[in-house]
């Protein structure tokens, strides 16, 4: 009889957890709180138009691949991706913004013509990133951080030298770019990542080339497409996914996780795997007694943002928007320092419009626009209402100045989505949307480790834990614990 294991939460990490496991011949069950899976890339439907919940860009096309191709199948056999053009605008004021072409001839045109001259240093800047993806995403993310003899090899340890670790992106891109547009586009990524770019290693630079060389894609139908790809998958390879299970317990005995309590029933198994919230698991459902960490360490954890995210309706199309627009036409670094340095709701914030459907139609009603407003924000802030009005009224006031017209007036429907929904949700700690922030302090060994160290069959895979935030990460994550599952397991 196949070892039983319990996956806790239906995200991407659990989901590619759950298929790598059933396919190596384990008798595999996900246990999903909500009514979908997909965790933070749930979608929803409303008057006709549909919403992803969450992530909204389709980067490192490789990453999607290789998961598939681990199971004899393509991201083709399940979604159409196409590649946008430009890849996103960049907004500095009602009058000036700045489209991304797609390919890099197009790229080094426009940024010549915003810095005479720059071409030569734009493409060491992207070979030095291009040496760092390679060696990041394709090598070190890859390894499950349990031990330091993991980074032994000489390879690895000349690799690291040329990684930038102990380097800012910062004082990295300063090196290259001098033009203050520029260096916004450039340092723009690291946004996702948690920290302000002073912060944040230069070995992030990979993510310059993820989006400048190997583009910006869409899944038609939206981002729930790979979830709904990783699903059939899942079940083709007979993994069990029970919805609307809220997981209260895991049950230890002599250092081992032996059943998981839900609301609905009691499950045992052999080996767990926590894609739920870390601290919500370490805090909420086992003992203290069995915790890898206490409230002390988590409380000196920095965290990535959380977000004030907002999805509308429009019965109109709206002019000037690309699909991705990023509106810096506010203070960056005002903005990151009260999300990072005196955590605060924002003064002047920068904010971030996606309009998915001047891309795809199926996604509003014909002539209608959908828009996904987002405004990144510290974690652990207080949301009320009146502070969501506040901040919707402040972003549309700039939205409609640069497009020229009115929005609020056609609105058709509106939902607000803040910190206390992120908690209710997804038991996010202190309200989090995107994790751990990436920095040097919470790089590799220094993340929450994926297995717990007093219960020998307890494992964790996520945003929270090794390789870190995003969707492709949280693929990996759930990747690597399913093999070192199955080290320990077999």
């Amino acid at each position: 009889m196949p070892q039983r294991i319990l996956v806790i939460g239906a995200g991407f990490a659990g989901l590619a957890a759950a298929t790598s496991l059933a396919d190596k011949g384990y008798d595999v069950t996900i246990l999903e709180k909500n009514d979908m899976p997909g965790g933070r890339a749930r979608v929803f439907k409303a008057a006709g138009y549909t919403f992803d919940m969450g992530p909204s860009w389709y980067w490192m096309p490789d990453v999607f691949e290789t998961y598939f191709a681990r199971f004899g199948k393509k991201p083709s056999d399940y979604y159409k991706l196409i590649r946008l053009d430009p890849s996103y605008t960049v907004v500095f004021g009602p009058n000036e913004s700045i489209d991304l072409p797609a390919g890099m001839e197009n790229l080094e045109q426009l940024f010549e013509q915003i810095e005479p001259g720059i071409t030569p240093r734009l493409r060491e800047f992207l070979k030095q990133a291009s040496y760092k993806y390679e060696v990041g995403i394709n090598k070190f993310v890859w390894k499950p951080s349990r031990s330091i003899r993991e980074f032994f090899s000489l390879k690895l340890l000349y690799d690291v030298t040329r990684l930038d670790v102990f380097q800012s992106f910062a004082s990295h891109a300063r090196k290259f770019f001098k033009n203050p547009r520029l260096l916004e586009i450039v340092e723009f990524p690291i946004l996702f990542l948690g920290a302000t770019p002073s912060n944040t290693p230069a070995m992030y630079s990979l993510m310059n080339y993820a989006e400048m060389v190997m583009g910006t894609w869409y899944p038609m139908g939206g981002m729930h497409e790979i979830v709904k790809a990783m699903v059939s998958l899942a079940e083709e390879k007979g993994v069990k996914l029970l919805l609307n299970q809220t997981v209260e317990k895991i049950d230890v005995t002599n250092g081992h996780a032996n059943r998981v309590i839900t609301d609905k029933g009691i499950f045992e198994t052999d080996i767990v795997i926590a894609g739920a919230d870390y601290n919500h698991v370490e805090t909420n459902l086992v003992d203290a007694v069995n915790r890898n960490y206490d409230d002390t360490y988590w409380k000196t954890r920095v965290m990535a943002p959380s977000s004030l995210l907002f999805y509308l309706g429009v019965n109109k199309r709206i002019p000037r928007l690309q699909h991705h627009n990023l509106f810096f036409d506010e203070d960056f670094s005002l903005h990151a320092q009260e999300i990072y340095e005196t955590p605060r709701w924002p003064t002047k914030p920068l904010f971030y419009a996606s309009a998915p459907s001047k891309t795809d139609p199926t996604v509003a009603p014909d002539g209608c626009e959908n828009l996904f407003l987002l405004i990144p924000v510290a974690p652990d802030l207080t949301d009320n209402e009146p502070t969501r009005e506040y901040y919707f009224s402040l972003i549309m006031d700039r939205l409609e100045a640069y497009v020229g017209e009115d929005i609020r007036n056609h609105l058709v429907y509106k939902r607000s989505y803040a910190h206390s929904d992120f908690k209710n949700d997804y038991n996010a700690f202190r309200g989090n949307a995107y994790g751990l922030a990436n920095t040097l302090k919470q790089t590799a060994l220094l993340k929450p480790s994926l297995k717990n160290k007093k219960v020998n069959n307890l494992f964790y895979t996520g945003q929270l834990t090794v390789p870190g935030p995003g969707v492709p990460p949280s693929l990996i994550s759930g990747l690597v614990v399913a093999d070192e599952v199955a080290k320990e397991f077999l």
